[in-house]
């Protein structure tokens, strides 16, 4: 292994800790330890800070319509490739990873076809002209502009669907 490969492994460990660690505080949360949840998000947050930083050490942040490009690359292996197999795996097994993999197939799909509209507006010198983005809490879902009334990948009310800042 060298430096690179240390630098990619780094990277995933700290996104996974980032991730878990955010997950961990919404259990909190729901079991009454409000400290404890703040702890975790903070600690999520100082693992998102060093994997920000091995990123950046791997120089993969590269101008806007670059990392565009690489987001549709992802999101579309995603849908496309990465998940269809373990969508058919976990309905083999009756998993009940199958629902989650069926959300995020569905999701994914629309999610690179947003990031294609977002390259196509870098492309002509323009930023987008769509400033709000409503995102289901259930299924990973977005939508521009405003909620639906129900999410088509997982049918949550609109009304459960938050913006992120």
């Amino acid at each position: 292994m060298n430096t690179v490969d240390n630098l990619k492994e780094a990277f995933a460990g700290e996104s996974q800790a980032n991730q878990k660690y955010r997950a961990f505080a919404k259990r909190a949360e729901k079991d009454g330890f409000k400290n404890i949840a703040k702890l975790f998000r903070t600690t999520a947050e100082a693992e998102r800070i060093h994997a920000e930083g091995h990123l950046k050490a791997l120089d993969m942040i590269a101008s806007t319509a670059e990392n565009l490009q690489g987001a549709i690359d992802g999101e579309t292996f995603e849908f496309s490739k990465m998940y269809p197999p373990m969508l058919e795996q976990a309905n083999a097994e009756g998993h009940k990873a199958k629902t989650m993999f069926r959300f995020a197939l569905d999701a994914e799909a629309v999610h690179a076809d947003i990031y294609k509209k977002a390259l196509e507006a870098v492309k002509k010198g323009v930023d987008l002209d769509v400033s709000e983005f409503f995102l289901c809490p259930v299924c990973g879902y977005i939508e521009l502009g405003k909620a639906p009334d129900n999410c088509p990948v997982c049918g949550a009310k609109g009304s459960t669907f938050v913006q992120v800042a």
